[in-house]
């Protein structure tokens, strides 16, 4: 066997898994609550998403393992209770939000709210319509601390809604189940509200709480349902036997809105790439646990014959350079996992960030914000380089002025972590707290302070500090460790808390990339590029 077939296999292997576990999560809460779906004559989430969505066009699934393994005591909230993305419907790039009322009634769980937020925060960046397939019994109360009174919980989702009303964008809901107490809001501060006969209903507290609070008997229907609101409240704008034809409604409005302005990231017309989409696959070693050449993805990536690099013979464990990805100019900084030679004989290690390539990364960014070009960074850091001669070197020095500049870019930022993602190196490369529009992870990708070996180690010797210790001692306690830590740095842990946006396929990298500058095309509002004070 080869090693381009071992680590072609080894990704295999990884995507398989994925597979296999996104498979599970599909099934929400389960056969049975789909059954009851059924019953009803209501589709699945992901149903309703399918029927909405233009079919030639991609629909790029946000938050699927959001929640991943987490919740076990109260059940589990697979993709956290809401299937999320960005898809095109009648032609038009949209944000889609669909609550999965097979799981605890579409309760929102506390990932619930941050995973509604992230979608909201996408579209006001990119001034994307959205559009609410409402079917939710409200916040789930066993962990209302934790979703109903901060500043980033439930209550955020409605002042979000009048934020994007101020600023244009297009809200549509269409209510295909229960809108229950403060989620009641949601519908109702949207552009339009659609409500499915029989199904549908918006009310501020349901029939029981009604009786108990004061002593009204009344019916679900008559209290909040589609005729009640399209008739008598005038809550609601338009009324629909089944889902199709609300959903074909949603379609029809969508389909009418009016073109704007857009920010003019220049697009020509694309050309396949060199290699391949399935060549990525062989392209990082298995493990990431050898040297090997960014070029070799970034050419499975980018449209043939179009990279040009910029300052190609200095700091050369980072690669910058301009492209093209599906015609769309970008800017490309990736880590270099090849172990170089300076012209003064000197090693770098790949994946490290020095002097030099931090130097000349800060610069190729503010040269991007200068010429408006999108950046796209390729993650595969160890972070920056330490010791004495680093340290007088000035690292620290030239590390900040490249996190200075990822930090005050203004032009759209897309991430993808392809294999390690360590301490400072996750932010000088736009981590997740440096604002990327849209991040992602591989299947293989690691994100953490450091790697777990070497946390291991150091933990241990916190640990045992001050007191003798057996070495079958010392070994129990570095696997237990290990293990500890190795499962925080997977990228199921990341993306089950958003900090990254999905995991993908590697051979989908660049239809997520392109996706992403379009959708970054629609907002014309760039801004000013400005860098604050650092050291020269």
């Amino acid at each position: 066997m080869t090693t381009t077939t071992a680590n072609a296999e080894w990704m295999k292997e990884l995507l398989f898994e994925k597979q296999q576990r996104f498979e599970k999560i599909k099934q929400g809460g389960g056969k049975k609550a789909i059954e009851r779906q059924r019953e009803k004559n209501k589709l699945t989430p992901r149903e309703r998403v399918a029927y909405l969505c233009d079919n030639d066009k991609p629909f790029i699934e946000i938050g699927a393992f959001a929640g991943y393994d987490m919740y076990a005591e109260q059940g589990g909230c697979p993709a956290g209770g809401t299937v999320a993305g960005m898809g095109y419907v009648s032609g038009r790039q949209c944000i889609i939000l669909a609550n999965d009322q097979t799981v605890k009634a579409g309760a929102w769980f506390p990932i619930t709210g941050k995973k509604n937020l992230r979608m909201q925060e996408i579209a006001m960046e990119n001034h994307l319509p959205v559009i609410y397939l409402v079917d939710s019994a409200g916040v789930f109360l066993p962990m209302q601390d934790e979703i109903f009174p901060d500043k980033e919980h439930f209550g955020r989702i409605f002042r979000n809604n009048a934020r994007m009303s101020a600023m244009g964008i297009t809200q549509i809901a269409a209510v295909m189940g229960p809108c229950v107490a403060g989620g009641a809001y949601l519908p109702i501060m949207s552009d339009e509200t659609l409500m499915v006969e029989g199904n549908g209903s918006i009310y501020l507290a349901g029939p029981y709480l009604v009786k108990a609070a004061i002593g009204e008997d009344i019916d679900n229907e008559s209290l909040g349902g589609a005729a009640t609101h399209t008739e008598i409240s005038g809550i609601a704008d338009y009324k629909f036997k089944t889902e199709q034809e609300c959903l074909d409604q949603v379609k029809n409005i969508i389909g009418k809105l009016g073109h704007k302005q857009k920010a003019g990231f220049d697009r020509i017309e694309t050309v396949p790439p060199a290699k391949t989409p399935h060549e990525i696959y062989d392209a990082m070693p298995a493990h990431n646990t050898k040297p090997y050449d960014v070029m070799n993805i970034i050419d499975c990536i980018i449209d043939a014959g179009s990279f040009q690099a910029f300052k190609q013979d200095y700091g050369k464990t980072i690669i910058c350079g301009y492209a093209r990805i599906d015609g769309w100019a970008v800017g490309i900084v990736a880590n270099q996992r090849l172990i170089v030679k300076t012209k003064k004989g000197e090693m770098q290690l790949g994946g490290v960030l020095y002097n030099d390539s931090s130097d000349k990364a800060a610069r190729f960014i503010l040269n991007c914000n200068q010429k408006k070009i999108p950046l796209v960074f390729l993650q595969d850091v160890t972070g920056f380089m330490v010791g004495s001669r680093s340290e007088y070197s000035g690292i620290i020095k030239d590390g900040a002025k490249l996190v200075n500049a990822v930090a005050n870019s203004v032009v759209p930022k897309i991430t993808i972590i392809t294999g390690n993602s360590f301490g400072a190196g996750n932010y000088a490369m736009c981590g997740k707290a440096y604002d990327p529009r849209f991040i992602y992870a591989w299947p293989g990708a690691k994100i953490a302070v450091m790697g777990g070996e070497q946390a291991a180690k150091t933990l241990l010797q916190i640990q045992t500090a001050g007191r003798e210790v057996s070495p079958e001692e010392q070994k129990e306690l570095l696997d237990k460790i290990k293990d500890r830590y190795d499962k925080q740095t997977t990228p199921y842990y990341a993306a089950a808390r958003l900090w990254v946006d999905d995991i993908i396929d590697p051979a989908q990298t660049r239809e997520v990339i392109s996706e992403g500058i379009n959708a970054a095309n629609h907002n014309p509002e760039i801004g000013d590029f400005k860098v604050g004070v650092f050291q020269v």
